[in-house]
């Protein structure tokens, strides 16, 4: 099989590229520009373009298919040579369900905890031995790929984005996988730019109920009030109804412990959202024959996924954390689970306005209130951002006022470090949380945590 990709360096297409790569595809590929780690990890594989930029020439008629990325334009001239040779061009998506269509799908959708959930899943089925493909937004570990394909492996799990599919497919990208079994894991309006009202985000969530195949299963998070809506108003009967909740546990000492069958197992991750990922993460287990018990041991040993949650460093008496949390929802559980494992330090939590959604003044207002649990707030966004994204400018004062008034906003990501270090001189139990999809600048988290400690 003879594939191209057109934008192979984005983060998702590389790890297409790479897994067909591995699975004995020809595969070859062209981007305007390839940033490290995919460049390094093209290079590596003997994938990387000799020159970047597009060449139609390269477009051949002997290609069994065209993978095209989000990245490229309608008018891209790679993308307008396979239309005029009949190509089969397939989005990033269509080409995972096409790999995947002979084989059981576990599709993880939700406005929060989809990457987690996957990589439970995976952790648990790699530890009971149960081979499995995958498609992931996260480098976990113990896998050396965020995509898996093979030809043995009965089983595919995806993370199921709701974002667009590809330049000409508006459609969200987990409405092409027809799961087998599928998991929600909360619902709460986001990509704004996409979905202009909630009442229309929270429609694909039904539409993804209503693709899910025949005699299949929903798994749902049934203490989110629009997932059990979403659910519960959804007509099919054709298909399993699991609802979940958060499971019996117990924090001592800064642990979480997760009780069960009047066993006291203890848990690496923490938060009430991580307990919700964990038994979506069970349920979707059950169906490949995994009991509870090989769930709760294989659980056990999971240390979470890159950059949720994720420990950098941590002392006696101070940590510091990153989190992807961007989204409300997300700062609110993120912050909601530093508090209830440390109960008695002080939380001193930042959060970066990175996305679309979030620099949006109309969305900002959805902010209000997620911070409150933190005793020190700091909100940074970077006019750069804006201006990238073409948006006008945000009166820090007004970002203010939408999160509540008790946080204090940054334009200047410098001078937050600034304020966040001198909160740390001589202090003790005190942890920092710092939360964005981007990354403050180009911090270096480790480099900040031994500054701190």
């Amino acid at each position: 099989m003879k594939v191209h990709f057109i934008a192979i360096g984005g983060s998702a297409m590389h790890n297409l590229a790479l897994a067909l790569h591995h699975k004995g595809y020809i595969v070859t590929g062209s981007d305007d520009e390839i940033f490290d780690p995919a460049r390094t990890r093209l290079a590596n594989a003997g994938l990387l373009p000799e020159s970047e930029g597009w060449h139609p020439e390269r477009i051949t008629p002997d290609l069994d298919a065209v993978v095209l990325g989000m990245h490229a334009r309608i008018d891209n001239p790679e993308l307008l040579r396979a239309q005029e040779l009949g190509l089969k061009i397939y989005s990033y998506p269509e080409y995972l369900y096409d790999q995947s269509k002979d084989k059981l799908r576990i599709v993880i959708g939700g406005s929060h905890g989809k990457t987690t959930t996957t990589a439970m899943i995976l952790h648990v089925l790699q530890r009971c031995g149960i081979e499995a493909d995958y498609m992931v937004g996260a480098q976990l570990k113990g896998f050396d790929v965020m995509v898996r394909l093979s030809h043995t492996a009965k089983v595919m799990v995806i993370e199921g984005d709701e974002y667009l599919t590809s330049p000409i497919d508006r459609r969200p990208k987990f409405h092409l996988y027809h799961p087998n079994v599928a998991i929600i894991t909360g619902i709460e309006w986001d990509h704004i730019n996409v979905f202009p009202t909630f009442d229309i985000y929270r429609e694909q969530f039904d539409k993804f109920i209503n693709l899910i195949e025949p005699q299949g299963t929903l798994i749902y998070c049934d203490e989110d009030a629009e997932v059990h809506r979403v659910a519960v108003e959804n007509q099919r009967v054709d298909i399993n109804k699991l609802p979940y909740v958060c499971p019996n546990h117990v924090v001592e000492d800064g642990v979480t412990y997760l009780l069960s069958s009047n066993v006291k197992t203890p848990l690496q991750v923490f938060g009430h959202h991580n307990l919700l990922n964990l038994t979506a993460a069970r349920l979707a287990c059950r169906q490949v024959g995994v009991n509870d018990e090989q769930f709760v041991e294989a659980i056990s040993t999971f240390g979470g996924a890159s950059k949720r949650l994720e420990l950098v460093k941590k002392n006696s008496t101070c940590a510091v954390y990153k989190d992807f949390a961007h989204a409300p929802s997300k700062l609110r559980a993120t912050i909601h689970a530093m508090r209830e494992q440390y109960p008695d330090r002080t939380l001193v939590a930042c959060m970066e306005l990175h996305t679309f959604s979030s620099l949006t003044q109309e969305f900002l207002q959805q902010y209000r209130g997620t911070m409150d649990e933190a005793d020190v707030r700091y909100v940074y966004f970077s006019q750069h951002a804006l201006q990238l994204k073409k948006l006008p400018p945000l009166d820090p004062d007004e970002v203010g006022k939408a999160f509540g008034g008790n946080v204090e906003v940054f334009t200047d990501s410098k001078k937050m470090l600034v304020a966040v270090k001198a909160l740390f001189q001589a202090k003790e139990n005190r942890n920092l949380l710092m939360m964005s999809s981007g990354n403050f600048d180009g911090i270096d988290f480790a480099v900040l945590a031994d500054e701190i400690l």
